[in-house]
Order: structure tokens, then sequence, then C-alpha cells
């Protein structure tokens, strides 16, 4: 890997993360990140105090968001980097999903309710600061914090997924909304963590055609959920696809997670970085 640390994809307070957006920095600075970007899922809010602590601890804060779109029977990430967080169509477009949000909350709840459990939804809110945003791993954590799962992980196994307690289906942006709002903002649209997807090679080739035919321009190669087998497979698909590379941890809090915020291997070398041609980087 280059001198440069870069990590592209992490989670504050602001939306399923633990730690602050200063404490969040703070952080990844002690972990030898140089570039980081704040993506948050569907808020931007976070920004602004993050780019202050950047400041202070001599890192580059990049603006992202992690916008929530369904595909089909599909719910995926798209990672934007380089966003213009005050663009009034990025705003518009985050508020109508985290509005969503709210909504699939209290579904989420009447259902937890009918399998026995309880004040899920005050408890949810009591896990998250953001009380604009709300999401599963509010909830996965108020299910830990009451001792009926032994961990955030075992929740996701569980509880909150399909044919699982609490489970909801929810409509989020499509995605040709999802990257025309990061594309008007002057961003790069980024396919978060494509291994977590389940889905075919077909239906990936599929996806990964239509994303670059809308604007798409990146694809998330090394990233906490993926393993070792999958980098290759994923670097090669970005080259197929004709997409940029991109690294980062989606890291929420210490512990929870599969890697710590900086601690990742270098992309593959085959790979060409999402920041190649960023100024300064």
């Amino acid at each position: 890997m280059s001198e440069a640390n870069y990590d592209l994809h992490c989670h504050s307070n602001i939306s399923d993360g633990r730690l602050p957006p200063a404490e969040l920095v703070a952080r990844a600075a002690g972990q030898g990140v140089t570039v980081l970007a704040l993506t948050d899922h569907d808020d931007v809010s976070g920004l602004v105090l993050a780019r202050v602590a950047a400041a202070e601890h001599g890192i580059r804060l990049v603006n992202g968001v992690e916008i929530s779109v369904s595909w089909g029977v599909h719910t995926l990430h798209i990672v934007g980097l380089q966003v213009d967080p005050l663009h009034p169509a990025l705003v518009a477009g985050l508020e109508g999903i985290r509005a969503g949000r709210r909504e699939r909350a209290a579904k989420m709840a009447e259902q937890l309710e009918k399998a026995g459990i309880k004040n899920s939804l005050e408890g949810a809110y009591q896990h998250a600061d953001n009380k604009n945003l709300i999401g599963r791993m509010h909830f996965a954590r108020f299910l830990v914090a009451q001792g009926i799962v032994k961990d955030v992980r075992t929740v996701f196994k569980k509880y909150l997924v399909k044919g699982k307690p609490g489970y909801v289906g929810h409509q989020w942006a499509n995605l040709a909304d999802a990257v025309a709002w990061i594309n008007a903002s002057g961003g790069q649209a980024v396919l978060a963590h494509p291994g977590r997807y389940d889905m075919g090679s077909t239906k990936m080739h599929e996806l990964l055609a239509e994303f670059k035919a809308l604007g798409g321009v990146g694809i998330e190669v090394v990233t906490g959920s993926h393993t070792p087998e999958q980098y290759p497979h994923f670097a090669n698909l970005a080259a197929k696809f004709g997409l940029l590379s991109s690294r980062g941890s989606d890291f929420h809090a210490p512990g929870e997670g599969y890697r710590d915020i900086g601690r990742l291997p270098a992309l593959p070398s085959s790979c060409t970085p999402i920041w190649h041609d960023w100024a300064d980087c």
C-alpha cells in the first residue's frame, strides 16, 4: 500500500455508529488513517464536526454519505464520495429516506411486540443519538442491552432479517435517483460492500452494468465484510465493468464489526483506486 492510508467508509453516531464525529476522526488518526470519508447512512449532518476534528488531527476528510437503495428484491447501499452536503437534490432525497426509516421503525417494533419483545421502539431510540435517524443497528443494540441476544452479530442472524422476528420490508430510494443525487452534488457513486448482497453472478453483472450506465463510477473491493478471497474477485469485476476501486472499513464501533477503522489490506495491484485523480491525494 502507498504511504497514504485511505478509509472511505465509516459511521458516526449521526447514523448507527457509536462514536461522535470528532471521536471517530481521532480514532482514525490514531490508527494511521490519512484520508477519511465519513459516510453516515442517509445523513450528512456529522460532516461539519468531522472536518473540524480532521484539521486538528492533520488528516484529510472526504465528504461522504451512504444511501439506502431498493433494487428489485434487494436492498443495496451506495456510497457517495466528494459530495456537496448542501446540494438541494441530495438534501431533499436524504430527508425522504429518513422519513421512511421512521415509518419502518414503528413497523419493526410492532413485529417485535408480536414476538414478545416489548418497548423496542423506545429502546431503539435510546440507542440513537441522532433522533432524526433510526435503523436496525439501534434495535440490535437494544436487543443486546436487554440480554435477548449476546451480541450485535448474532442479532442479525436471529432477528431483523428476512424470515426472522422484527423484519420489515421497505422501499428505499431507487438506484437511478441515488446515483443522480450524488452526481448532481459533484460526488462519485460507489457500490458499497457488494459481497454482502445475496445474489448470483448473473444478477451481480446486471447490477454493475446498470449502475455503470446510470453514472456510477466505483465499487468497494476491500471492505470490512469482504474476505481475502473476495478481494481479487471484485477487483476483476471492477476491471470488467470499467469501475474504480474503493477501500473502507465500514467501521461502526469498537468491537462490533469485522475490521477496525484504518486496518485494511491494500487494494489489489490491478485496481485503479477511486482516489487516483483526486487533488492532493
